[in-house]
């Protein structure tokens, strides 16, 4: 290969690089749990993280549907599948689908109107690890945290193996569930708002629990913050 050719073929590698590098969002999954959280992502998979070990995930911008979310109690086989007692996603490491509440969910959708990251804690599933969401880079200090003893606390109608419920995964109703769309707090949702204020508690918890940051921050996700 000429000289010439080389050059423009490094070129041409460094642009897409920097391409893939602009258009991407870094994700750093940290476990400071005292017990192994298996991380899983959608997109992105899934990850076995000891105490103390992380895993960076780059996302696409322009993702939306999103979660993060940590997982308990699991068991995998050489092949990546098994289960887990909380978040478990269809038997399998590598996650393709939503988990299995209850689970304490990061969500967010990246570069949606006026190019701004939406990004939320919810509750909505159901509560099994303490959890922080906080941007990393581009100026937005907006730091989430959902970290009370809401296992420990959990009313006895939610209580889980590993995790605390949300009503509506228990009991089915329109009333928690919001089917219809037109529903509204319980005594039940107050107690995982009191609890974690920055957080959904119900479908319709929009105004204190949905959070923005400009298009192409970076954000950090911790177990046990």
């Amino acid at each position: 290969m000429s000289l010439l050719k080389s050059l423009l073929l490094f070129s041409i590698l460094c642009a897409i690089l920097f391409f893939a590098s602009t258009n991407a969002v870094r994700f750093d999954i940290k476990n400071n749990c005292a017990y192994t959280v298996w991380a899983a992502a959608v997109p992105g998979g899934g990850r076995q993280l000891g105490g103390g070990q992380s895993w960076a995930l780059d996302v696409s911008a322009g993702t939306k549907g999103a979660r993060i979310w940590g997982r308990t109690g699991c068991n995998f086989d050489g092949a990546g599948r098994g289960k887990c007692q909380t978040g478990d996603c269809g038997g399998v490491l590598q996650c393709q689908g939503y988990g299995q509440p209850p689970n304490t969910l990061a969500e967010y959708a990246l570069n949606q109107f006026n190019n701004l990251d939406f990004i939320d804690i919810s509750l909505v599933d159901g509560f099994n690890v303490p959890m922080e969401f906080s941007p990393t880079s581009g100026g937005c200090t907006r730091r989430i945290r959902c970290t009370a003893d809401i296992n420990g606390q959990c009313p006895n109608q939610l209580r889980a193996p590993g995790g605390c419920n949300n009503p509506c995964t228990v009991f089915k109703t329109d009333q928690y569930c919001c089917n219809s769309g037109n529903c509204g707090p319980t005594d039940f949702s107050k107690f995982f708002k009191s609890r974690c204020p920055d957080a959904y508690s119900y479908p319709k918890d929009d105004p204190t629990s949905l959070f923005t940051c400009p298009g192409g921050t970076n954000y950090k996700v911790v177990f046990c913050p």
